[in-house]
């Protein structure tokens, strides 16, 4: 097979000229794909309403007409074809086009550029309003902003999925409550949603069932059976389903439910294709760091005794008082011991994803309403949740709160570069509650029930560490902290701003506002008490021309909010969007690189990505996260979690040498420094071909 143009001059990149590579070819590659490749296979209209009622018409895109006339909806098209967008890599292009690009129905041919895909989520978003279709265009197209990939991918499309797909809730402890998860698994997954469970209330292997002990098969047979449900119901066979499962680190089944992502583990066993996490109490921290021994419960029989679930239980008070009533079943372990067996099922599997729970609820503004007890597929939703009570047939079920997320991210570069810090996150934050607003997931009510009276979102941000490369800044310094406090907590105040201001118009607020630490006032304290400004010279050049909150703003937002309340339960989590930060020329979420020129595999052919604004310059700021300290990695993670109030999807980078409790030592930390989860741990396997990031 003849490797196409556009392919062989992406791989020149790797020629090396005088030492250095050949960065220049990427762009080559770029306008070859677009000449050979995307224009000869682009539909062509002679004009742009001849498209737009073409694309209407046909039930490519819903009618916009409902909302718009052409002359408005054309003034969109001009301001954004105007901007002169071009990619600035193949891989940006490449991945745009292979992924979010409109086709025909024969799937062979392109119906949409870029910019038609900006316009029509803008467009979307808007319902109407043509000044807030001009500013939701102008954050898309100057790529200050990046929707997730449901609203970007399915806004303004007639047939089209949902905008929101990754969802959580709980499972009770009775076959109503399984059977309920269960459902609300296939039904999500059939529209491409990924679904996390917390399991911690089901009861143990071994419990008593009606009163018959030993009757119980615990967690493991429940979550087969969900990993069968996530394969079957696959939105068409288009997207595989996908899920997880959180269990509570004292439930007695937490050494089953580790081992079934051992690779030589039993297949009756084995867990292949869902994901694991661990809920993790700080009580469990603290007996491991003593290298003492803990007791696992069983939670029916807690739950019996008390008349209260396990995993809701302040385990710092409660402890003792399970320990030593002789009605609660129990086990005895050592708590280290147990945090090495999590390190050696991350070395070898990358699971389970840890959860700190008393991080998270340390933190969270709405303790008044309830707690955190689990998160996500990508460990960064962070928000309150109850199980709801399924009854049977005659019966009326009382319906509580599921979880949903409903992400987009800020271009840390492009927002920076074009001083628009504050309208950028105003305006996303304006575009996320739309999405919340109109999505009604009706098929599950918990889902659906917190969506609508919590508005939740969660902003998030990407390209932290190319901007920090771009600005010869190591990732690992000082003034990388230094900038990350002082551009989080912007975003943080006009978040919540933009959230006060939406409460004020529309005259609501979430549920629960009052019972808060925002209504209270308490959530503001520390941004009055510490003054946050850049500290060093460096940094606070790049802060030049950009009105930083002060101590004042932060009493004038207090006051506001204390008046006016705000519209969103939760505000900020910074996601994973591995596959967003390509169309974005961007890395990754706030993680460091792996490899600065990264390899992709696509069918026959290899290319290669360098990383975004990579010069050989800077070549040396794109250190390997596998080269990096992990610690001083957590210690900035940790600086950008003070200001965000859901989490962070944190991933360690190990290498083989690291053992077992250097991994242990890891969490141990990363919990002392306050991170609310780790997702997965990568580890780098000794003895392969030198990386290229490691090359000279």
């Amino acid at each position: 097979m003849i490797a196409k143009k556009w392919i062989l001059l992406n791989n020149e990149i790797m020629r090396k000229q005088d030492d250095e590579y050949s960065l220049h070819k990427d762009k080559e590659a770029v306008r070859s794909y677009f000449l050979d490749y995307v224009n000869k296979n682009t539909v062509f209209f002679y004009t742009l309403k001849e498209k737009v009622d073409y694309l209407i018409e046909n039930d490519y895109y819903i009618d916009f007409y409902q909302w718009y006339t052409f002359e408005e909806m054309q003034q969109v098209y001009d301001m954004v074809y105007a901007r002169k967008f071009r990619f600035p890599s193949f891989m940006s292009a490449f991945k745009f086009f292979q992924s979010y690009a409109l086709r025909d129905d024969s799937g062979e041919k392109f119906l949409e550029r870029y910019e038609d895909r900006v316009v029509a989520v803008a467009l979307f978003l808007s319902r109407g309003n043509l000044e807030e279709a001009m500013s939701q265009a102008l954050i898309l197209i100057n790529q200050e902003y990046q929707p997730a990939t449901p609203t970007f991918l399915n806004a303004g499309k007639k047939r089209s999925g949902e905008l929101v797909s990754c969802f959580l809730d709980e499972v009770g402890d009775n076959l109503n409550g399984i059977g309920y998860a269960i459902d609300s698994a296939m039904k999500l997954s059939s529209i491409g949603g990924g679904v996390s469970f917390n399991m911690s209330k089901v009861r143990g292997r071994g419990e008593s069932i009606k009163g018959v002990e030993n009757r119980s098969s615990g967690v493991l047979p429940v979550m087969k059976i969900m990993e069968d449900t996530f394969s079957y119901a696959n939105q068409l066979g288009q997207r595989a389903g996908a899920g997880a499962v959180y269990l509570n680190i004292f439930h007695t089944d937490i050494e089953e439910f580790l081992d079934c992502k051992k690779i030589n583990v039993d297949e009756k066993v084995r867990i292949k294709s869902l994901s694991i996490g661990v809920i993790v109490p700080d009580k469990f921290m603290e007996l491991a760091e003593k290298d003492e021994a803990c007791y696992l419960f069983y939670p029916h029989t807690v739950k019996l005794e008390y008349g209260q679930y396990l995993d809701e239980m302040d385990m710092d008070q409660m402890y003792e008082a399970l320990i030593t009533n002789p009605n609660v079943r129990k086990k005895k372990i050592n708590a280290r011991h147990l945090l090495v067996k999590i390190a050696q099922t991350q070395k070898e599997s990358g699971y389970p994803y840890i959860f700190y729970k008393g991080n998270a609820n340390r933190g969270h503004a709405l303790n008044g309403l309830g707690n955190v007890k689990f998160s996500n597929l990508c460990t960064e939703i962070m928000q309150v949740s109850e199980v709801s009570d399924i009854e049977s047939y005659g019966k009326e079920d009382t319906i509580r709160y599921g979880i949903s997320c409903n992400l987009g991210s800020l271009n840390i570069v492009t927002v920076m570069d074009n001083r628009r810090v504050k309208e950028a996150v105003k305006t996303a934050m304006t575009s996320l509650t739309v999405v919340s607003d109109i999505t009604n997931i009706e098929m599950v009510p918990s889902i659906r029930k917190a969506n609508e009276e919590l508005h939740s979102v969660g902003l998030g941000a990407m390209n932290l560490h190319a901007f920090l490369a771009r600005n010869f800044i190591m990732y690992e310094s000082d003034d990388a902290l230094d900038f990350c406090n002082v551009f989080f907590m912007m975003v943080n105040f006009y978040s919540i701003e933009r959230s006060m201001e939406i409460a004020k118009e529309r005259k609501k607020t979430f549920k629960g506002f009052e019972s808060s630490d925002y209504a209270s006032g308490v959530y503001f304290d520390s941004y009055i008490r510490d003054d946050i400004k850049p500290k060093s010279e460096k940094v606070a050049k790049l802060f030049e021309g950009i009105e930083v909150p002060s101590r004042e703003d932060w009493e004038r937002l207090k006051a506001q909010v204390a008046e006016h309340g705000i519209y969103h339960a939760y505000r900020m989590a910074i996601a994973p969007n591995q596959s967003t930060s390509y169309i974005m020329n961007s890395t990754a979420s706030v993680m460091p690189v792996v490899d600065v020129i990264e390899v992709r595999e696509y069918g026959d052919s290899t290319t290669y990505y360098p990383m975004p604004y990579l010069t050989n310059d800077n070549y040396f700021f794109y250190k390997s996260a596998y080269d990096m300290d992990q610690k001083k990695v957590l210690r900035l993670i940790s600086v950008i979690q003070r200001h965000v109030d859901q989490g962070i999807s944190t991933i360690l980078h190990t290498n083989t040498k690291d053992s077992t409790r250097d991994l242990a030592v890891y969490y141990i930390y990363a919990h002392k420094l306050g991170l609310k989860s780790l997702y997965y741990t990568r580890t780098r396997k000794a003895g392969i071909d030198e990386c290229v990031s490691c090359a000279v």
